[in-house]
């Protein structure tokens, strides 16, 4: 087995929760966006994370939130991991940060090397940094696309955060993603779903026992 980690976003009913579990996820995500498909209500929330046993840490995604909805969010939900998947600045991570006292994951949507670049900026505020793939132009998601990028940008490169790999990955290219940017963590949603919001249980597994195995 690899040593590699992986992070199940967008769960949203307790089979799928069950199915992340159950295939070794390390990280389980719920997303708290009224635009996603994938987005749970916090009340279905809190249901989902209280499956979460010892080991896996329960990650909430927010896109640019107000302190008000994390206030609402934290006040019901167990996170283990603040997600931002916006356009927050450094600024508002480490704002973020202070204000709730939880490790906070900042995505980085990359297109060129320049986008990894501008990434060293979070550097000293966020835990973890994930780079996903930049949004198709008149996309209205900040993720969750099922594109990704050219993952050779990142061969050879060194962060001094933890960082995962995100951005069009599943069973089939999860392998091949691994080792050619050396991740030793990889987050996926869409790639593990049969429709937008749809995860599908067999999938997941199978992208478990890729990663497992790579």
């Amino acid at each position: 087995m690899s040593g590699v980690k992986a992070k199940i976003c967008g769960i949203s009913t307790p089979e799928t929760m069950q199915a992340a579990l159950d295939g070794g996820a390390r990280y389980v995500g719920l997303v708290f966006f009224p635009k996603s498909p994938r987005n749970v209500a916090i009340a279905t929330a809190a249901e989902l994370s209280r499956m979460v046993r010892t080991g896996t840490r329960v990650v909430g995604l927010f896109v640019d939130p107000t302190d008000a909805l994390l206030d609402d969010a934290l006040g019901q939900v167990p996170l283990d991991l603040i997600q931002l998947h916006g356009s927050e600045t450094p600024e508002r991570v480490a704002a973020i940060k202070a204000r709730f006292n939880l490790p906070v994951m900042k995505a980085v949507k990359v297109a060129e090397a320049a986008d990894l670049d501008a990434a060293r900026a979070y550097e000293p505020v966020a835990d973890i940094l994930l780079f996903d793939a930049k949004p198709p132009k008149g996309a209205v998601l900040p993720g969750g696309n099922g594109v990704s990028f050219d993952w050779s940008l990142l061969a050879g490169r060194t962060w001094a955060r933890p960082w995962m790999l995100s951005g069009g990955l599943d069973p089939a290219n999860v392998a091949d993603a691994i080792h050619a940017t050396g991740a030793d963590a990889v987050d996926v949603s869409s790639g593990v779903e049969d429709a937008p919001g749809v995860k599908s249980v067999e999938r997941i597994g199978a992208f478990l026992a890729a990663v497992a195995a790579s």
